[in-house]
């Protein structure tokens, strides 16, 4: 049900109303009071605005993000485009909304606010099924056309923007803006995987029939056999697999070596685990 629940139309809608906002706050009361360009599309526009000091950061945005939505309507499915179009204009319309500078004067402490605004932001709206628009778009088509990581297409973009922007702005202001989205990066990194991190387990036992008994009723979690073989002794051997949430790491060790002190067991991190009774497979 809360599988369902957020893939849910109003869910996504009020996800891209909550992230995109915080994106677009943060540009507007702390890259742009500082001289900050922000990568992606986001970042195009701030420089033009800089450079020219016409119109406003979210006009830029906006205008500059049409082409990029005409791309995107070849390359990506009807669903993520409509959602993706809302994020943009949640974004552009908090710029435009926005007449406040947040009062932080120190340019790396701003930078590292904006990033993690920003940040926190995109990754709310990337665990829907739209985006914040500009280059998310660009990024998805092409990955889904040529199998381009979507990283690989922020990377290239935003590498060619900051040598763009070197000889327009100082050399001060351009890393303090590298520094935002350095920031920008690992802290949507971190909202992606927040709630959807799990731990891989693989337990080597000569009890392992009567641990995964213990690990469906008291974990409740399921369990599937791996049949191995000793390398040593070549005994057969059957080793489980089974993947549990933080909170159930504890109770499962328990389990473990209530049962056989002896036993050898692994944790693994995982970005994401799909399928039944966790993440649903993003389809865009």
């Amino acid at each position: 049900m809360i599988r369902d629940y957020t893939s849910s139309i109003w869910w996504n809608l009020l996800l891209l109303t909550i992230g995109p906002s915080l994106v677009g706050f943060a540009i507007k009361a702390l890259a742009v009071p500082h001289g900050f360009v922000s990568g992606g599309v986001s970042g195009v526009g701030l420089l033009i605005y800089y450079l020219t000091g016409k119109l406003t950061p979210g006009s830029w945005l906006f205008l500059l993000s049409i082409p990029v939505f005409v791309y995107g309507w070849f390359g990506v499915s009807r669903r993520f485009f409509f959602y993706s179009l809302y994020g943009l204009l949640t974004v552009v319309l908090a710029m435009e909304l926005t007449h406040i500078q947040l009062p932080i004067k120190d340019p790396m402490l701003a930078a590292i606010a904006a990033g993690g605004l920003i940040g926190a932001g995109s990754g709310i709206a990337f665990r829907t099924m739209g985006s914040t628009g500009g280059l998310d778009i660009v990024a998805v088509a092409l990955n889904q056309r040529f199998n381009i990581r979507v990283g690989q297409v922020s990377f290239a973009f935003n590498g060619l923007l900051f040598l763009c922007a070197l000889l327009f702005l100082d050399v001060d202001r351009m890393l303090y803006s590298l520094v935002v989205v350095f920031i920008y990066g690992h802290v949507t990194e971190y909202f992606l995987g927040m709630f959807n991190q799990r731990k891989f387990v693989i337990v080597i036992s000569d009890k392992s029939d009567d641990i995964a008994k213990a690990i469906l009723s008291k974990v409740n979690r399921g369990v599937t056999f791996l049949h191995g073989e000793g390398a040593f002794s070549g005994a057969p051997k059957k080793v489980l697999l089974t993947v549990v949430n933080n909170m159930q790491v504890k109770r499962l060790e328990e389990t473990v070596y209530g049962i056989d002190p002896q036993a050898f067991t692994i944790f693994g991190n995982t970005m994401n685990v799909l399928g039944y009774r966790f993440s649903k497979r993003k389809k865009y």
